[in-house]
Formats: C-alpha cells, sequence, structure tokens
C-alpha cells in the first residue's frame, strides 16, 4: 500500500485531513470541533482511487492525533465508524 502525505487543516470549528493525489484530486476527511473532540462527518476518496486503502490512512491520521492530544472522536461517516468497529483498539478514543 502506498504511503501518502496527509496535512490536516484546521479552523476555528471545523477541519479536514487531506491527501493530494494527483492534479486537481483529492482525498479528504471531514469534521467538525466540540467539547474537546472531533465530530468525523464525511470521507471521500475520488472514484479512481478507491480501493488502495487511502480512506483508512486519513482515519489512522486522526487516530494519531488523538492519541498525542489528548481527544476523543465521534464517528458519524459510516465508513468512519466501521473502521471504529473493526479497531476495538481504538474504543478508548470513541466518544
Amino acid at each position: 500500500m502506498t504511503e501518502y502525505t496527509i496535512r490536516r487543516e484546521e479552523g476555528p470549528t471545523r477541519g479536514r485531513y487531506v491527501i493530494d493525489l494527483a492534479p486537481g484530486a483529492e482525498a479528504e476527511m471531514t469534521y467538525r470541533k466540540e467539547d474537546g473532540r472531533i465530530i468525523v462527518d464525511h470521507t471521500g476518496v475520488p472514484r479512481e482511487f478507491e480501493g488502495r486503502g487511502i480512506a483508512l490512512q486519513l482515519v489512522k491520521a486522526s487516530i494519531a492525533d488523538a492519541r498525542s492530544q489528548g481527544f476523543k472522536i465521534t464517528p458519524v461517516c459510516p465508513y468512519v465508524v466501521v473502521q471504529f468497529d473493526r479497531h476495538p483498539d481504538w474504543a478508548d478514543l470513541r466518544a
């Protein structure tokens, strides 16, 4: 699996994790911030890049940040909910 460079963009109430895939193509996972947690509401990967584990890399970046920065995650996006269910070792980060 290719490892991509992930950047985190944050505003006062919202943010996103982004991977630049090709000119004009990016994968993203968006969230809003509330009460010391992030609420992940969307994950999107362009169709031509699906099936490469890109969305999972975005989720894992948020897991690493939550562990190092001490916040919790509320998954609302169906993909992220499934990933939390598949990774019981993330249960301590679920808000």
